[in-house]
């Protein structure tokens, strides 16, 4: 399980024997991936950047248990493709959180696997270099040395987890995780999320479905048995115990937005008499239509329903970057701007999260 770089041929052994390989038959090459405990010995938790997870981790699980009047704000890049301007946004992140620490539970998104609809850049694990050539070896330790970074700034993280085998290696870093709209119903992830450390939120399905989002709750909670990895990347029988800290993300779908007060209520119903704060709402994706300028309406519409008194909602999400928009990955990258979703820029975030405070 080294993670040296050498290559072996899948299909050479069958080749030789003169038959038609039946095994591996479209797998071009297997290369070794180092295994996670040697990335962790590698970059090692220190103990202020653990205390940053444990916190931010405690402060989300009040909220939700509705012992916290606190509202949990996920903002950041819709994507990292730069470590330097991640790290920038984190730091002015991190200050603005100290400040805002009262009122709000702010956890930077640090979203490092990317789910496409069809084909496009994976992500910084999968292509680090956003090249296409795909050194994941690289994009490990980049993506576990970000989020060591950002947490001794004080700054909890979250990240979406998308290949189960991921979290051996950063889980130990995130303070709260997504399971997104194309892999909620999936068994693989409720399974993974009834193994996780951390709170995890359910995004309802793309054609705008909250049931399907509910269903992978109560199946997360559940204790679960599958095959797995372990931090020597053994392959494993992994039995989990379930996971308690679970609630749903509405981010609108195919039909339409579903932040308004009836979607609210509607998710409420569907919930049933759950105890706690349930329910987030992503200002970005489908209820915004993507459009970076819709976020602030989006966010306005939700304090609204908060000042009113709704207690079911928990926060938000925020599509946020250093610049507004996105780009294409074509020629030399503008600083600090999406490569993925458009973003808002770090002007309008700021405003927007002093107004959630107040």
């Amino acid at each position: 399980m080294s993670g040296q770089n050498n290559k072996s041929d899948a299909t050479g052994p069958a080749k030789r024997g003169g038959h038609e390989p039946v095994a591996n038959v479209h797998v071009s090459a297997f290369e070794p991936l180092a295994c996670p405990q040697e990335v962790k010995d590698r970059l090692p938790a220190t103990e202020d950047a653990l205390q940053t997870v444990r916190q931010g981790r405690a402060e989300i699980c009040s909220a939700l248990k509705g012992n916290s009047e606190k509202l949990v704000m996920i903002v950041g890049p819709c994507s990292i493709h730069d470590m330097a301007a991640a790290l920038d946004y984190a730091g002015r992140q991190a200050e603005l959180k100290k400040e805002l620490d009262d009122r709000l539970i702010i956890v930077m998104r640090v979203y490092f696997e990317k789910p496409r609809t069809t084909i496009g850049w994976k992500g910084l694990i999968n292509d680090p270099r956003v090249d296409g050539s795909h050194d994941i070896n690289t994009g490990l330790s980049m993506a576990r040395q970000l989020l060591l970074d950002i947490n001794r700034l004080g700054l909890p993280c979250a990240t979406e987890f998308l290949d189960p085998i991921i979290p051996q290696y950063i889980a130990d870093l995130i303070s709260w995780a997504a399971i997104g709209a194309r892999t909620t119903e999936s068994q693989t992830h409720r399974e993974m999320a009834s193994g996780l450390s951390m709170p995890v939120g359910f995004k309802n399905a793309t054609d705008g479905d909250t049931q399907t989002a509910i269903n992978a709750m109560v199946s997360s909670r559940t204790p679960h048995t599958f095959v797995g990895i372990d931090e020597k990347g053994q392959t494993c029988i992994v039995r989990t115990s379930g996971n308690p800290d679970v609630h749903i993300v509405l981010r609108g779908g195919a039909t339409g937005p579903n932040y308004s007060a009836a979607d609210i209520a509607r998710a409420k119903a569907a919930l049933g008499h759950q105890p706690g704060r349930l329910i987030m709402v992503d200002c970005s994706h489908d209820n915004s239509r993507k459009d970076p300028a819709k976020q602030p309406v989006v966010m306005e519409e939700v304090l609204r329903q908060i000042r009113g008194g709704e207690r079911a909602i928990v926060g938000m999400m925020l599509e946020s970057n250093l610049g507004a928009g996105r780009q294409d990955q074509n020629g030399e990258l503008a600083y600090g701007v999406s490569i993925t979703d458009p973003c808002m820029d770090w002007e309008t975030t700021e405003k927007m999260l002093r107004k959630a405070a107040k």
